[in-house]
This record gives C-alpha cells, structure tokens and sequence, in this order.
C-alpha cells in the first residue's frame, strides 16, 4: 500500500487562513478529499494522511470528519495545545476517535526559538507519550537546538521531521542543516518526512539537480526504515504539481530496493502512524 503521508485539507476562510498572501493565489480556495482522490489515484497512491493547516480545536474535529466521510483518509494529524492544563484530559478525549494518530503545532512560526522546551510544552509532551500520539516537527533553524534538547528529553515519543526540515534549498545553503539532520538521526524515535521540496527551492525556476545534497543527506543520516513520503499537496502547487512532487523523491530511488520503496512509498507511514 502507498500513503501519502503529508497532505492538507481546509475551506478556505481568508481571515483565518491569512498565512495563504496573494503571492500565494492558487492556495486561495478550498481543498477538499474529493479534489485529492483523483490525484492519488492517478499515481498509484491507496491513500493518505491529513495534517493540520489551523491551530485550533476545530480543525482536529473537521479532519477527523473528512476521515470519516473519506476512507482514503488514513490518519489524522490534528493540533492540541501541547501547554494546556488539561492536556491530559483532552487527550483521553481524542482516544475516542483512532482515526488520530498525532498531533502538530506550527512551530515555524513561534518567535521564540525555545518554544519546544517551555516547561509547560515540555510537560505536555509526557502527556502525549502516555496516549502514544505521534508528534510532527515543524520547524525552522532558529528551532534546531531546541528541537534537539526537546527530543533528548522525550526518549519514548515518537516523532517525525517535517519536510526534512526545510532547507534552503533556493540559496543552496547546506551545512548548518546538514549538521542538524546529522545530530537528529541520532535520535531512533526520529523520522523524517520526504516532502515540501519544491516549496523550498526557486518556485518558477527549479531542477531535480537542486535536491540531490540534501536527499542523499537525509537518506544517508536516516537511514531507508525512518523515511516516508509525503507530497504537502495542496501547498507543492505554489512550485510544483502533484506529480512533480512525487518525480522530484523518485529520481533519487534508484539505489533503493523493491523492499525499500514499498517501505519508503507506505509500509514505513503505515508503521510509524499506526494506520
């Protein structure tokens, strides 16, 4: 089975959705699982993982009711409060509806360079782990150091790497996030998701050349068991379409085996989310 590990469902709403700008036009309208469908269809995909876009309550619950409507809908990546008082409760809440595999919060765009180790988030992460929700890493370089410290004192959460910590793939820099991705893959409860490329690279002006450094750097620090595909569709189509996304992570397979494709293109999604 092939899983699109990495893809957003929302109705559009230009005052809650107004990280979407006019330099991002083709985002503003709604994607919804019937808009999808054909697209994975058409490349061989049975099916996929929705994420949350909205930090609120809310989203969690119409993800959870596009899953339901839509059995190509594997899993549900909502969003919590990780910093609630009521973590845990809230959490025993969601146990109700499995379709629930983890959970995400925008940290790309918290100011603070710390926000995964504040005691209240920390403390929420305990939480997270006694339910065995799985926990998507958005982040940006002021985030790697405590990216590292929050995974060193999570040892039994099980995490996964956004968009293989998007690099700065249009300006070709390498070696700060080389270096992180090095020290993270140190981490065995540390995946990493193969995806939002393109959206890191010159949108109007990029080549497959462009990803190979960074590719083979996270194939070669993760290993082929911790990786797994995802196309972030709807936003690849600022830079890429949807089978563009999935040729860009295709053209550096070719050292892989049957087994390690059938791994990368779903087993692997499909064990680290507990589909």
């Amino acid at each position: 089975m092939r899983i699109d590990a990495h893809q957003h469902f929302w109705q559009f709403d230009p005052i809650r959705d107004n990280w979407i700008t006019d330099k991002m036009k083709v985002l503003q309208k709604d994607f919804l699982p019937l808009d999808l469908k054909f697209l994975l269809e058409r490349n061989g995909i049975d099916g996929c993982i929705a994420v949350q876009a909205d930090q609120s309550a809310a989203e969690t619950k119409f993800l959870v009711q596009q899953a339901k409507d839509y059995s190509f809908v594997k899993g549900v990546v909502g969003w919590v409060d990780l910093g609630a008082e009521d973590i845990d409760e809230q959490l025993t809440q969601y146990k109700e509806e499995p379709i629930i595999k983890g959970f995400r919060h925008i940290v790309e765009g918290e100011e603070d360079a710390d926000f995964l180790i504040r005691d209240a988030i920390l403390n929420g992460f305990e939480f997270l782990t006694k339910h065995d929700y799985t926990y998507d890493l958005l982040i940006r370089p002021r985030h790697y150091t405590a990216t590292t410290v929050c995974v060193r004192a999570n040892p039994n959460q099980k995490f996964i790497l956004d968009h293989i910590a998007k690099p700065p793939i249009k300006s070709k820099e390498f070696e700060e996030w080389a270096l992180f991705i090095e020290e993270l893959s140190g981490f065995s409860n540390v995946s990493c998701k193969v995806s939002g490329l393109a959206t890191e690279a010159d949108w109007k002006n990029w080549h497959l050349d462009d990803f190979s450094q960074y590719l083979d750097h996270v194939f070669h620090s993760f290993g082929k068991e911790r990786v797994l595909f995802g196309s972030d569709w709807p936003v690849c189509l600022l830079a890429a379409s949807y089978e563009e996304s999935v040729a860009i992570v295709e053209s550096k397979l070719t050292d892989f085996t049957v087994a390690e494709k059938e791994s990368f293109w779903g087993l692997n999604a499909i064990k680290i989310y507990n589909l």
